[in-house]
């Protein structure tokens, strides 16, 4: 195939699905595709966005992708590539991003690069520790806001103590902080990320040269056994099954009991319930505020609001733990075999300088890459629990004035519309008068629900518009996976390629075979049985539990770093990443074989 003039479908041949329209035009009017993105190309990204986004959730994208861009194109100057940009449609995002292809530009960014990027690479660890004391520092502020009220009067004292300001004036302030630290936030989030992996990207690009015949997967291997933050939720699981087993509660833990009602059993076993009770409350904080999604759906809970997934985990743990298994993920064996393969390669080189090239990447490599998942942790998870929580505080203040009838209609107005809410109640209880939100709002939440349900039942293109001729964005190409050969693979499907085989990154060896069980929502992970193959548009770490059920994964998105690819390796699972397809070919109980090795899933019936 062509790829040079070869094309997705353009973005103008996307329609708003009728009676959908006042819901798309919610979204505030840059997110919206004009005429002129059809010449550029774009991609959905299901990996951050696999449902329809509600109104207010399309935060999480503005904010991550104004703080991407900034990070990108003006803090360390990437030379070859600028920010991205979005676009919504039927509740779908897409993405862009904006190359830089002038060799005059990219030598002056490249100077501009190096003076940032090299201090932060020779600096990492202190800089990393600062960074972690800023995001404990953000966190403290998103937890010491205060809680929304609007009392009868202003409470004697503070009027007494001429404070001069009025309590309606704490909700406007109290949002305003609320949004602030939520784009702060993401700033944060990319301070280390797109150095991360450009720092990948680089050792990468020096083994395809030096060894031609060595595989995606073999370089990713190098750099596996990671110790992060992200997967200590998991952690704590399994050792919280093992001290059930341990101080003897373990028959406590059954096959669909609810959180509530073993924690209810384990209060009535006296001291060995009362020391696991104990235990819990200590991983809880603060490792159970991480949500069952990727941070960027307020619906995806976090295992502390909601103790359904962890609670689900615990007796296929308990199960092993009885059975003698090590529940340790095979962090050394995996470091074991990165050393010996490092080893292996180095002998291959030819000459002492290039052994020092190789020495230093490989070194630099192993000390930014923990970072690539460690901060989601903080950000994806810790802070924006915090963050949807709070929203959810004044979804609850508005639903108490009848502006809608739950507080979770407070997710279906834009950001914009709910400071206009809050200041319609903050005139309301100033001067008397009714607000007009309840009059103006609740028809509103209803279109937006309804338009939510229509679109999730349509599938979008994984693509849209011509092919670029060069793609060397770090977070598109380790991220997302979207390469000039992902996208030939994505286009021969669409023509009516070999309908029996899909080709990905090979994102973790091994060859299994079994049934798919296809999973389009976090909704759907229930679903999941001891055996299947997780077929999903992507799969992140919190979903580390349900691992130990499956025995192989399948995303429509995701390149070798992807966070699917990394937490295949890390525990060891046959995976096949950014298939672009795979929910949308494969039915759900057809019998896949997924070969992780050579990137290739296989339908067999």
């Amino acid at each position: 195939m062509n790829t040079q003039s070869a094309e997705f479908p353009a973005p103008s041949s996307l329609k708003v699905l009728p009676g959908t329209e006042r819901a798309q035009a919610a979204y505030p009017y840059y997110m919206q595709f004009t005429a002129a993105d059809d010449g550029r190309f774009w991609f959905y990204n299901s990996m951050h966005f696999p449902e329809p986004m509600s109104a207010f959730d399309m935060v999480t994208a503005e904010a991550a992708y104004c703080a991407l861009g900034s990070s990108t194109t003006r803090v360390h100057c990437l030379p070859t590539t600028l920010g991205i940009d979005y676009r919504i449609i039927n509740g779908r995002v897409y993405i862009g991003g904006n190359a830089v292809t002038d060799p005059a530009e990219i030598a002056r960014r490249t100077g501009e690069f190096q003076q940032r990027a090299f201090y932060y690479y020779g600096n990492w660890e202190r800089l990393y520790a600062q960074w972690r004391e800023k995001m404990l520092a953000l966190i403290g502020e998103a937890q010491a806001l205060p809680k929304l009220e609007l009392p009868e009067f202003e409470p004697l004292a503070n009027v007494h103590a001429g404070r001069g300001i009025a309590a309606n004036h704490q909700l406007l302030e109290t949002y305003q902080k609320t949004l602030e630290g939520y784009f702060r936030m993401w700033h944060h989030h990319f301070e280390f990320l797109l150095l991360g992996y450009g720092a990948y990207m680089t050792f990468f690009a020096f083994c395809k040269k030096a060894f031609p015949e060595i595989s995606d997967q073999t370089v990713a291997r190098m750099v596996a056994g990671i110790e992060a933050e992200i997967f200590r939720p998991d952690e704590e699981l399994r050792r919280l099954a093992r001290r059930a087993v341990e101080l003897g509660v373990d028959g406590e833990f059954q096959e669909g009991r609810t959180a509530q009602a073993t924690m209810a059993a384990l209060g009535t076993r006296g001291a060995p319930g009362q020391a696991w009770l104990g235990e819990l409350a200590t991983s809880r904080d603060p490792w159970f505020n991480i949500n069952v999604g990727d941070g960027f759906y307020h619906y995806h809970r976090s295992w502390n609001d909601d103790l359904s997934m962890p609670f689900a985990a615990l007796p296929g743990y308990i199960a092993r733990v009885k059975a003698g298994e090590s529940l340790k993920r095979p962090i050394e064996k995996l470091q074991a075999q990165r050393r010996e393969l490092i080893q292996d390669y180095r002998e291959l080189l030819g000459s002492e300088q290039e052994r020092e090239a190789y020495d230093q990447m490989i070194a630099l490599a192993h000390r930014v890459f923990p970072y690539v998942e460690g901060h989601k942790f903080y950000c994806e998870h810790w802070y924006t629990n915090l963050f949807f929580n709070k929203i959810r505080e004044f979804g609850s203040l508005l639903a108490a004035y009848g502006f809608f009838a739950r507080e979770e209609d407070v997710f279906q107005l834009t950001h914009y519309e709910l400071e206009a809410a809050i200041i319609d109640l903050m005139t309301s209880w100033s001067n008397g008068s009714p607000p007009r939100g309840p009059e103006h709002w609740p028809q509103i939440v209803r279109e937006r629900r309804a338009a939510i349900a229509e679109w999730a039942k349509h599938s979008t293109p994984p693509a849209l518009g011509p092919v670029p001729d060069v793609i060397d964005d770090p977070a598109i190409v380790m991220l997302w996976g979207i390469t000039r050969e992902s996208l030939e693979s994505w286009l021969r499907d669409a023509s009516g390629g070999d309908s029996c085989e899909l080709r990905g990154f090979a994102a973790s060896s091994g060859v299994v075979e079994g049934p798919a069980c296809v999973v389009k929502s976090v909704e759907e992970i229930a679903r999941v049985r001891d055996g299947d193959i997780l077929v999903c548009q992507i799969t992140n770490p919190t979903w580390a539990p349900i691992f130990q059920k499956i025995a192989g994964a399948v995303s429509d998105i995701g390149g070798s770093m992807s966070h699917a690819a990394i937490v295949a390796r890390e525990y060891g699972l046959p995976a096949v990443v950014g298939t672009g397809t795979a929910t949308s070919r494969i039915k759900d109980g057809q019998r896949i074989r997924v070969d992780g090795g050579r990137g290739v899933v296989t339908i067999l019936a």
